[in-house]
């Protein structure tokens, strides 16, 4: 019977010890309590509680599982509190805008505990106690916007409601780091007509650029030819003035000419018309030529021409034996 006792006596101490020997792992506490009553908070390491009069106080914790793209949420109760970030990603839920339009969405919260104690003892499941005021404050929120501004203002509902859920839940010992709206889905009828809304406003952007662009090429088109009509104007502006001053010269180096011979200077250039004109008749192939009256005037400026061509302009004289 000793034997027996000893080896119960033993196991029981053996039991005690397994059970007062805690190691708490990184960026993990517990919560101790003596009694029933919170007595301290166990940080990373190992650590001896006193069986039957001290115990870990056990809380509701969430853990979110990705099962072939489906996301599950599982529920347990543990003694340790992680004090990393957390995530929820809460299931769609039905919210009315402003202008009563009902519509899905699902929210992504980022918090993280900062006061293990609070986070215990101030709220009752801390985990669904944070997932219902998120749900709440964000449909009054979102009641407060008509739809374009929802669809429109993702980052100041964002911001809204990350104030909103940090103050709410900072007795609870949480500090709310990020709150994204993952998915915002109107009704089918509603989102159909926003995408014809969308394309007419597409068609709307192509036909007024398309139309500027025809614009700007008749512009471009109509100044390319204002400057070619420009310089070419100047182009025969040019070619004229150089002509007359060239013909402006040449007569009056016949007129020069012409004095030493006493030969009027516009005898002479009636008679060079005249010639031009022969010359056109004569060209043709016609065997009767019809000249007019006028003619025989010019015959007296051809005898002025051929004394014009004797003159010797080196001698001064004319030199008849020439022709």
């Amino acid at each position: 019977m000793g034997l027996y006792a000893i080896i119960i006596i033993a196991f029981l101490v053996f039991i005690v010890l397994a059970k007062g020997i805690v190691i708490v792992k990184q960026a993990e506490v517990m919560i101790v309590e003596r009694m029933g009553k919170y007595h301290r908070t166990l940080d990373s390491g190992i650590h001896v509680i006193v069986p039957i009069f001290e115990s870990a106080r056990k809380i509701n914790q969430r853990e979110y599982r990705d099962v072939e793209g489906q996301t599950y949420m599982h529920q347990k109760i543990t003694p340790r509190i992680d004090l990393r970030e957390t995530v929820y990603d809460f299931p769609k839920q039905n919210v009315i805008t402003k202008d009563n339009v009902t519509i899905e969405i699902n929210a992504l919260l980022y918090f993280q505990i900062t006061d293990p104690v609070k986070a215990t003892y101030e709220v009752n499941n801390f985990p669904v106690a944070i997932e219902k005021l998120t749900q709440t404050t964000l449909r009054n929120v979102i009641g407060e916007l008509d739809l374009d501004e929802t669809l429109a203002s993702r980052d100041t509902i964002n911001q809204k409601l990350r104030t909103i859920l940090d103050e709410a839940t900072d007795k609870w010992g949480v500090k709310v780091n990020r709150v994204e709206l993952k998915d915002i889905n109107p009704p089918k009828d509603i989102k159909n007509a926003m995408e014809k809304q969308m394309r007419a406003e597409r068609d709307r952007r192509a036909a007024i650029l398309e139309a500027e662009g025809k614009k700007k090429s008749e512009i471009l088109k109509a100044e390319g030819v204002k400057k070619s009509k420009i310089l070419e104007a100047e182009g025969m502006a040019e070619a004229r003035l150089k002509t007359a001053k060239a013909e402006a010269k040449a007569i009056q180096l016949v007129s020069d000419g012409l004095e030493k011979t006493g030969t009027e200077p516009g005898d002479y250039l009636i008679a060079i018309k005249y010639i031009d004109a022969f010359r056109e008749i004569i060209q043709k192939n016609d065997k009767t030529v019809l000249l007019p009256y006028e003619a025989s005037g010019v015959l007296g400026s051809i005898e002025s021409i051929k004394q014009m061509f004797n003159f010797d302009k080196d001698k001064g004289i004319i030199n008849k034996n020439k022709g």
